[in-house]
Formats: C-alpha cells, sequence, structure tokens
C-alpha cells in the first residue's frame, strides 16, 4: 500500500463543478438576495408613504454607487432566477433530462440572464 496521504473523494482540488450544480446553488442565493429586495421594496414604500423628506434620503442612498450596485446586482439576480425558474417549469414537463439539454439550458440560462439585465440597465 502506499504510504502517501490521499484526500477524500470527492474532493475540491480533484472535483469539478457541473455547470448544473453552480446553477443551483445559484438559484437559492439569488433567492436570498431577492428577499432581501423585498425588505428594501418595504422601505421605497414606507419612504413614499412617510413624506418628501424621506423619499428624497431613499434617493439619495439609492443613487450612491453602493446603491447602484445593489440594485445592479438585484436586478442581475431577478434575471438569474426568473431564467432558471422557466428552466424548472420546463423540467416539470418531463422534458430537457438528457445530458446535453441539461448543458445547453444552462448556457441558456446564464445567456439569457446577461442579455435581460442588460436589456433592463440599457432602458432605464
Amino acid at each position: 500500500m502506499s504510504t502517501r496521504p490521499r484526500p477524500l473523494s470527492p474532493h475540491l482540488t480533484i472535483y469539478r463543478w457541473p455547470i448544473t450544480m453552480i446553477l443551483s446553488i445559484m438559484h437559492r442565493g439569488t433567492g436570498l438576495v431577492l428577499t432581501s429586495g423585498l425588505m428594501i421594496f418595504a422601505f421605497w414604500l414606507g419612504s413614499i408613504a412617510l413624506g418628501e423628506s424621506y423619499y428624497s434620503k431613499f434617493l439619495f442612498l439609492s443613487t450612491t454607487w453602493i446603491g447602484s450596485f445593489f440594485l445592479f446586482s438585484l436586478s442581475f439576480a431577478f434575471f438569474l432566477h426568473f431564467s432558471n425558474g422557466i428552466r424548472h417549469l420546463y423540467w416539470d414537463t418531463g422534458r430537457g433530462f438528457n445530458k446535453d439539454n441539461v448543458e445547453l439550458s444552462a448556457r441558456l440560462v446564464i445567456i439569457s440572464t446577461f442579455i435581460f439585465t442588460t436589456i433592463f440597465w440599457w432602458w432605464i
């Protein structure tokens, strides 16, 4: 027997994460980001209800670079979650489960997320 210590399989150094696993983790993560986005939406509605001074403070915070980055990230998370949700609805029909279709649909989710986010921010 070899006396060389061997990593437990699958180990992070030898295991390549498939794109479907990455999208599954990102789908859960975007759900958490969208939940925080609902809290920001509630603060926005509250600032409108409290009056013009609160609303102007909210607008100032949302137009800083941190606020803009958060809003961009929120829209990216929305479109990723949306595209992956459509992919899951397609899977619910019982189609698209062979390896080639799974890889293709995963790549389409990523491409459509970037396209939708770009179009959304281009039109704003």
